[in-house]
């Protein structure tokens, strides 16, 4: 097996792996999963699924991705990014739909890992997933507003945000103070944990806290007993999702974009990983692992699985030393699962709200936003259209949209910072007479700059019986470059003048050579002396 489609567990084994490295893993592993056990659950109802989905996807999906991945600390499991999309998948196709959307990203991730595409889906520009995660984070906490302040939609709450916002006007007059005092009462035991205690498990505090006082105060909120009735005690058995032709059509689109955020969040994730420990991960091989991972969720009756950064950071700062910390998460979940699951039942949604609204708080970069918008009005532009696209449009528009927008932006910059310059007044090469005339190209030469460089080109005056187009310079050649190159060869040819191109770059005499120059319409050489030596009638 390749380096690139080997995971990390094998790695770490053939490293060894001993009894204080165990211990490490376990310890980390366990403050995950009490971070993870209310976050699957508040994510799954937000996503308009049983808590219980949430909880197979982290034991089977997390379990899957610390196994085979290749990051040696990545956390996998239900992520708040997926909240948007599942809902409307859940909407439009119901569970099957979403369990067939779930699989048929898997398998599209496992093909896109053995492709090799990783390397790729992480130039996505840093702008974009600025915008996307805050656009993200915005929509999540709209759609917690409902159970955050008690209020109940008779004709169900609206998808898109523009519809949501007139809906809750209309609801306030149902607003709940009980509802409204577990939300914040959660909210405010999290942010005070977070202050004077950052190592306790902030969020499950707050959830029982929460739980405890409702349940003892008889306060008139919803709760996951009341709702859904518990959560069964273990995992369903394991079925494959329904498939149909006319099926697997419908949700296509909605699996390319599970596919799409999956890949970019999970990658993403493990840079941060990278970052945080000096390690590098195997983007293939991650790939491949999250695709596994997210068929064995669906197959379990699970959601989207896919890398997540706050649970992998708090992975690394626990201690993790390997993937099995990750493994030994879903096992402890599935412990809490079939031990506590009926506890479940009190749980208030509003205490579940209120863990979401922090987390949507969290999502949202701030420091890195207030850096775009003071550095670059261009990188400011593609934050602005990405993030108002993915609120007000759509997910995956935003991401294609501004995607577009940053590689126009650089193919403007790199078009830019192509100079063609005349050499005639420098005089580079000695006792060369004024019938021989130079021009320098310096920096990317590709097909955004081609009509600025065929300006200058264009204007080289007849008469003259020699030509050098100094390459040295040129730091990237493609086809619509080599093709202007030709060109100009060519019509200095017709006119008599003799062509040299300087350049020691292989890849410019491979180019050149596709456009049917012949050998004596062009002299190589690599340097300025070679062109010098060869005009005054040396052979090279």
């Amino acid at each position: 097996m390749k380096e690139d489609l080997l995971p990390k567990t094998v790695s770490v084994f053939q490293e060894g792996y001993d009894l204080a490295r165990l211990k490490a893993d376990a310890l980390a592993g366990l403050t995950v999963a009490i971070v993870a056990l209310p976050l699957s659950m508040a994510i799954a109802i937000a996503s308009g699924v049983t808590p219980d989905r949430g909880l197979y996807t982290a034991i089977v999906g997390g379990f899957l991705v610390s196994a085979l991945g290749g990051s040696r600390h990545q956390i996998g499991g239900p992520a708040g990014a997926f909240i948007v999309l599942v809902a409307a998948t859940v909407s439009r196709h119901g569970i099957d739909g979403l369990l067939l959307a779930t699989a048929m990203a898997g398998l599209m991730l496992i093909a896109a890992g053995l492709l090799r595409l990783g390397d790729y889906i992480k130039f996505i520009p840093y702008p974009v997933t600025i915008g996307f995660t805050a656009g993200i984070a915005v929509i999540i906490f709209a759609s917690q507003i409902g159970e955050l302040l008690g209020l109940t939609f008779p004709e169900g709450e609206p998808g898109p945000l523009i519809d949501k916002i007139p809906a809750i006007v209309s609801a306030l007059p149902g607003f709940s103070p009980p509802a409204a005092v577990v939300a914040g009462l959660t909210i405010a035991i999290i942010l005070i944990i977070r202050r004077f205690r950052p190592t306790w498990p902030g969020l499950l505090i707050a959830v029982i806290t929460a739980s405890i006082a409702a349940s003892m105060l008889s306060l008139p909120v919803s709760t996951i007993g009341t709702k859904f009735g518990g959560i069964p005690s273990g995992l369903s058995m394991p079925s494959l999702p329904h498939l149909s032709p006319a099926l697997a059509i419908a949700v296509l689109p909605d699996a390319i974009a599970f596919a799409l955020l999956g890949a970019i969040e999970s990658l993403l994730s493990a840079v941060v990983a990278d970052g945080m420990t000096g390690r590098r991960h195997r983007s293939s091989m991650e790939l491949v692992a999250q695709g596994l991972a997210n068929i064995g969720s669906a197959v379990f009756g699970g959601i989207c699985v896919t890398g997540t950064i706050a649970r992998t950071a708090t992975n690394v700062r626990a201690g993790a030393t390997s993937p099995v910390s990750g493994m030994l998460h879903a096992l402890f979940l599935l412990a809490f699962m079939l031990v506590a699951a009926p506890l479940a039942a009190y749980i208030p949604l509003a205490s579940l709200a209120g863990v979401l609204a922090v987390v949507s708080w969290n999502m949202v970069e701030r420091s890195a936003i207030s850096a775009l918008i003071r550095s670059s009005r261009a990188e400011t532009l593609v934050l602005a259209v990405t993030f108002l696209l993915v609120i007000f449009r759509d997910l995956t528009e935003g991401i294609v949209v501004g995607v577009s927008l940053a590689a126009l932006q650089f193919i403007h910059h790199m078009a830019k910072g192509l100079k063609v310059t005349n050499q005639e007044d420098e005089r580079p090469l000695e006792n060369i007479d004024a019938g021989t005339v130079i021009y320098r190209l310096d920096g990317a030469f590709f097909f955004g700059a081609v009509a600025s460089a065929s300006a200058v080109l264009d204007r080289i005056a007849d008469g003259h019986r020699n030509l050098v187009l100094d390459c040295s310079g040129i730091q990237l050649l493609d086809t619509s470059g080599a093709n202007l190159l030709a060109g100009v060869i060519r019509k200095a040819r017709r006119d008599g003048v003799k062509v040299y191109v300087v350049s020691d770059r292989p890849e410019v005499r491979l180019l050149l050579s596709h456009h049917d120059l012949h050998a004596q319409d062009i002299v190589f050489t690599r340097t300025l002396s070679e062109a010098q030596w060869a005009i005054q009638g040396n052979s090279l």
